[in-house]
Order: C-alpha cells, then sequence, then structure tokens
C-alpha cells in the first residue's frame, strides 16, 4: 500500500466533517442542505402536482423525479459549464433509483414529486451528498417514506481502503477506484452502488464494510437535522 498517510489527516475510516439543516429553501415544500468537508448539497422538493405530459402519468402512483446540478463556480477542478450536461443527466437519474425504494407515492396517482438539487461548493462526492439533502428534503416535505437513504463514496487510494474520498484522493496519480454507495441504513440494503475502477473481492468488502459504519453516523445527523426542525416548529 502507498498511501499511508491521508491529505486531510484523517483516519482511512474516517468521514468529513458533517453538517445538515432543513428548512433552508422558503418556497419549497420540503428542502434541506447537507455538507461533508467542503461539499454541499442544497435540495428542494416540488409536489406532488399533475404530470405533464399526460403519457408519462401513472394511474396507481406518483414518480419522482430528480434533477441535479452544479453551480459554475462549486470549487475544486475547472469551472462547471452551465446547463444539463450527461453527467448532471446521469446522477439525476442514479439519484432517483437511490431514492425510489423507500418512497411511497401510491397516494397521488398521475403526479410527479420534483426534487431540485443544487451543488454549491463541491470538494468530491457530490452525487452522495446530493442523496442525502434529497431525502432528508423529501422528509420534510411529509412524504410517506420507510426510511432516510444515506450516501457516501469510498474505495482505495494507493491501494489503501479509505472512507469519504477527497478531490486531492479521487486524482491520486498512483491510482484510486471510487464507489459511490446509498443505502437504507434499518435494513441495511444498497440503493445504489457505483464503481470506478478494479479491485478485487477482498478490498471491496472491506470498503463496503466502511460504507456500512459511515452511513450509520450520517443518519444520525440527517435524523437530528429533521428532529431539530421539528422541534423549531412546536416552539
Amino acid at each position: 500500500m502507498s498511501y499511508n498517510k491521508r491529505f486531510d489527516g484523517r483516519k482511512f475510516t474516517e468521514t468529513r466533517p458533517m453538517k445538515a439543516k432543513t428548512g433552508v429553501v422558503k418556497n419549497a415544500v420540503g428542502s434541506a442542505m447537507f455538507q461533508i468537508g467542503k461539499t454541499r448539497a442544497i435540495a428542494a422538493v416540488y409536489g406532488p402536482r399533475e404530470l405533464h405530459p399526460k403519457h408519462l402519468q401513472d394511474p396507481s402512483s406518483g414518480r419522482l423525479r430528480c434533477h441535479y446540478n452544479m453551480m459554475a463556480f462549486s470549487g475544486s477542478g475547472d469551472r462547471v459549464r452551465p446547463g444539463p450536461s450527461r453527467r448532471s443527466k446521469e446522477i439525476s437519474y442514479v439519484t432517483e433509483l437511490a431514492l425510489s425504494p423507500v418512497l411511497d407515492l401510491s397516494a397521488f396517482p398521475k403526479t410527479v414529486v420534483d426534487v431540485f438539487i443544487e451543488l454549491v461548493q463541491t470538494d468530491a462526492g457530490t452525487r452522495c451528498a446530493g442523496i442525502c439533502a434529497a431525502s432528508m428534503a423529501l422528509a420534510d416535505a411529509g412524504l410517506k417514506m420507510k426510511d432516510l437513504v444515506c450516501a457516501v463514496s469510498v474505495g482505495l487510494v494507493g491501494g489503501t481502503p479509505v472512507v469519504d474520498l477527497n478531490y486531492e484522493e479521487e486524482a491520486y496519480e498512483e491510482g484510486a477506484v471510487d464507489i459511490p454507495i446509498a443505502m437504507t441504513p434499518r435494513d441495511g440494503k444498497f440503493s445504489l452502488l457505483q464503481l470506478d475502477g478494479d479491485l478485487s473481492k477482498e478490498d471491496f468488502e472491506k470498503a463496503l464494510a466502511l460504507a456500512k459504519d459511515a452511513c450509520q453516523k450520517i443518519y444520525e445527523v440527517q435524523k437530528n437535522a429533521l428532529k431539530e426542525r421539528y422541534v423549531e416548529d412546536k416552539k
């Protein structure tokens, strides 16, 4: 293993510092902010509202639609070109897949629930931060959910298993494997698992174990943010 000390001094099993808050977008039905390290995502929920065009409507349930966007000057790397891109469309789609298993929209047939996710600051792990924020925003909107969804990136940096890669680690010149993961913490099931790179079965299992531990910590941060909103509303 060539990577024996993390660039930012963290332990290999340690996430970056986290912050979360709900009710951050005034006119949204539900909203949330989730920050991990320098990566900050804001999600806003609108709907349920009638879905157009009508041929896309499901008479038995509503539909979840996610919109992921990185702001032009949001952070690490080159300036992001404004507007939809192939990457943003792909992340929007996998975010829908990650959140759909916990969301029950059967009470709202022929409708759509839109979730807009804006990355206002980035330093890797953007899709995972977006999923965490979107999950909290859906709960803040009062929609029926079986559980929250937690997401984190794990992988190998220079052959060493690590959790929550930052930008320097993703770009590590001796090689990095990035595995974005989303899971429902109550049952430990994965709703998203992507892999960029090659690794052994043993290292893959180590990475999954790191992800499960990290997601439990993220879960507590998400729950505390939702509880704080409830307490504030009761005052």
